[in-house]
């Protein structure tokens, strides 16, 4: 019982200095969550949570970090339902967790993802159990937002680009 305790007992932190950063087993996840955040149009900077794994505290060896995207909340833009790109929308606020960005390559499993198996079909599948209070009982809007969604499929490579080519430089491996 003890250690089932122990496991579930974790640190969270929402921020971790470059040298931790180093030791996030899955910080590769941050550029499948730029894919998502492009397509949706998450107005919100990217938010997320470090956590060891087995109860490690910082400075003790406990595991290495991982980490969960967390608050979607401003995707579509929030409650406007639309669209307004802008090159730095999506991106985690540390560059660091981009450096094995090398180029496109490194975001196909997501992007291939969102092509082949983000289907119109799926898409209607996944508006049935929303419930209607949450699109204002506007059932037709929901339906254009699932249509908008589908086409944007095809825009998030750009997306990427234009944040690649930003003053920012997000990827600064990229070849």
């Amino acid at each position: 019982m003890v250690k089932a305790l122990e496991q579930i007992r974790r640190t969270l932190h929402d921020f971790l200095p470059d040298e931790q950063l180093r030791e996030v087993e899955n910080v590769h996840e941050f550029a499948g969550m730029l894919v998502f955040d492009k397509w949706t149009c998450n107005t919100n900077g990217r938010q997320t949570v470090f956590f060891q794994e087995g109860g490690g505290t910082p400075g003790n060896a406990g595991g290495h970090y991982k980490t969960r995207m967390i608050d979607q909340g401003f995707c579509f833009n929030a409650g406007e339902w639309n669209f307004p790109d802008a090159p730095l929308r999506g991106l985690y606020a540390r560059n660091r967790v981009y450096q094995g960005v090398t180029g496109m390559e490194s975001f196909a499993p997501w992007l291939e993802r969102l092509e082949k198996q983000m289907t119109e079909r799926l898409l209607d599948d996944l508006l049935g159990p929303i419930p209607p209070d949450w699109y204002e009982d506007d059932y037709d809007a929901l339906l254009r937002l699932a249509g908008q969604l589908h086409q944007r499929r095809h825009r998030v490579p750009d997306l990427i680009l234009e944040a690649k080519r930003s003053n920012r430089q997000p990827f600064p491996n990229w070849i």
